[in-house]
């Protein structure tokens, strides 16, 4: 049987460097969105809806690129025309988005042209990322897929470290960060035209650096019966045929990404609240009064900068708690203790009111952030063989998209639910309940079965 030779570090770098450019712009996106959409005028029981788009495009998107990419080949290779199309795509967005109050629009036409944008965005980042985690599945074999996510894993915290300090950055060297009403502040439409042109940059490198197996190559190496193979195969077959680990690891994800999607919704309101002592004004919403954030003071966009800088802090939690990883024996004894950590810092903001001492809640959440980025793609890819890798990972993006869709469709209930009467909505809350779902998550790690199948063929 051919394997896969082992490749230098280097090559594995190449791989995965492009992933660098898409997750600075993933970070703009998740410490950036709820506050622009609330600088534009959203209430903050409302927040979360705007949130529903993104995974909801993505879990429609995800399979068809898994699918058409298993059976793409031109002289560009199988997967990286399709992170060059998703690229594209999420720079020509990545310039419109933060421009959403500066057309002149209504508040209403501004939110709707933003929603637009932002469903765009997160489609074509996610078309952009899928191929790297493909090409790691396509091109390099088991001894070294633990090193390849690693690297992975590394550029992506990367990524975020600096996407999540640009607009701080941009405010302390004298950028503004106050705008009108309905506006955005150059601050933050800065960062998104600089992450765009590093997004550019990195994928151009990886494009020019990988060259991808050729078709025979590839069956060889992935024992792949090309007459089968040739065979109509819809995805209800491929789901029946999927390892168990597929499901098993399928039901952690839906905890820990409904988890994040609530860190990335209510952490903006909860520290302007609890560490920056954010003005309030009255809002009256569906005939009832109640108290909103005032989203144009100085103190609440400086909290939006802060946020950034404690998104940074669970990037670096997420670098060094990935060197510690491979020291655990066991995946799953990993994956366990990392989202055990995780749910400590989640509960633990409740009763923060410090800015800087946030850091150490943001530390502990990067423990579970790195366990998240690694650990479920190296348990199902070692699970499978076969030429149907693009497909499975699609389809498996599933498991990131459909949590995220239900906490988004929920999370304004919620939070409804635990607002006092013409109080302030208790965002640090739901913070607290992300924690819950990370040790709901990490009891869930028990049911996984490591390779105890292998998908047929």
């Amino acid at each position: 049987m051919k394997t896969i030779p082992n490749q230098s570090f280097w090559k594995l770098w190449n791989i995965s460097f492009g992933f660098f450019g898409v997750q600075i712009a993933y970070a703009l996106q998740s410490a950036n969105i709820s506050r622009i959409f609330a600088t534009l005028g959203a209430d903050p029981h409302s927040l979360s809806y705007f949130w529903l788009l993104p995974p909801l495009a993505g879990i429609i998107v995800q399979p068809i690129i898994g699918a058409a990419s298993d059976k793409t080949w031109c002289r560009f290779g199988r997967r990286i025309p399709y992170l060059f199309l998703g690229a594209t795509l999420a720079v020509i967005v990545m310039c419109l988005l933060p421009n959403a109050g500066s057309f002149g629009m209504t508040v209403a036409q501004a939110m709707i042209f933003g929603l637009f944008a932002l469903m765009l965005l997160d489609t074509s980042i996610n078309i952009a990322m899928q191929p790297f985690k493909m090409m790691v599945g396509d091109m390099v074999n088991e001894r070294q897929k633990g090193l390849a996510y690693s690297i992975q894993s590394f550029l992506c915290n990367a990524g975020s470290l600096m996407g999540y300090i640009f607009p701080f950055l941009f405010t302390w060297i004298g950028i503004s960060n106050v705008a009108p009403k309905g506006v955005i502040p150059d601050s933050v439409i800065y960062s998104f035209y600089i992450g765009a042109l590093i997004l550019v940059v990195c994928v151009l490198y990886t494009t020019f650096t990988v060259k991808e197996i050729p078709p025979r190559e590839y069956a060889e190496y992935h024992q792949i019966d090309e007459t089968r193979e040739r065979e109509k195969t819809n995805i209800f077959t491929l789901l029946k045929r999927a390892p168990s680990v597929f499901w098993s690891v399928g039901l952690v994800q839906f905890f820990c990404w409904a988890a994040f999607m609530f860190m990335w919704t209510y952490t903006n309101g909860t520290v302007a609240a609890q560490a920056f002592d954010a003005p309030t004004v009255e809002r009256v919403t569906r005939g009832v009064a109640g108290l909103v954030l005032d989203t144009q003071s100085g103190a609440y966009q400086d909290a939006g900068d802060w946020v950034g800088i404690l998104f940074a802090v669970q990037a670096i939690g997420s670098v060094i708690w990935a060197v510690v990883l491979p020291r655990f024996k066991r995946l799953k004894v990993a994956y366990v203790v990392s989202l055990a950590i995780g749910a400590l810092g989640f509960i633990s903001i409740y009763f923060i009111h410090d800015r800087y001492v946030l850091f150490l809640s943001f530390l502990l959440i990067g423990c579970a952030w790195a366990a998240i980025l690694a650990l479920p793609f190296t348990l199902l890819t070692n699970a499978l063989t076969g030429g149907h890798m693009g497909i499975y990972l699609g389809l498996f993006n599933g498991t990131i998209c459909l949590p995220q869709i239900i906490a988004a469709a929920l999370g304004g209930s919620i939070l409804r639910a635990l607002t006092p009467a013409g109080g302030l909505p208790p965002e640090v809350c739901m913070l607290v309940l992300a924690g819950v779902f990370l040790l709901i998550g990490a009891g869930c790690v028990f049911f996984i079965h490591e390779h105890t199948s292998i998908v047929k063929k």
